[in-house]
């Protein structure tokens, strides 16, 4: 199978995607839903760095699908609390994000 690059838009800013033939419809299911997550995360107003934007999304994302593998995902949200996990995972995904906050604080980057 040979891949193709796609344009595609997330949080208003531009990324050239490699795809493989026939992948195209799940590279923009993916896209939609890390941009809406992304986005919800941004227009809540508590966080302006875009890596921070993406990085909660990207747990947010994972954390829904552990919880629920077995079912489509739906807009990620930027609170752990409104997204019906159990008590237990919203802490630890709580610890993870102040976690990661505090290493982000400490260097600036993430890499």
């Amino acid at each position: 199978m040979s891949n193709k690059q796609m344009d595609v838009q997330i949080m208003g800013q531009s990324y050239i995607l490699g795809c493989p033939e026939g992948g195209e419809e799940g590279l923009m299911t993916a896209v939609r839903k890390v941009d809406a997550a992304m986005c919800k995360i941004r227009d809540a107003g508590k966080i302006k760095a875009r890596d921070r934007i993406a990085v909660l999304a990207a747990l947010n994302l994972a954390f829904e699908q552990l919880d629920s593998p077995s079912q489509p995902t739906g807009t990620a949200t930027s609170a752990p609390a409104s997204s019906g996990l159990s008590e237990d995972s919203e802490a630890r995904l709580q610890g993870l994000i102040e976690r990661l906050d505090r290493v982000i604080n400490q260097d600036g980057q993430l890499l």
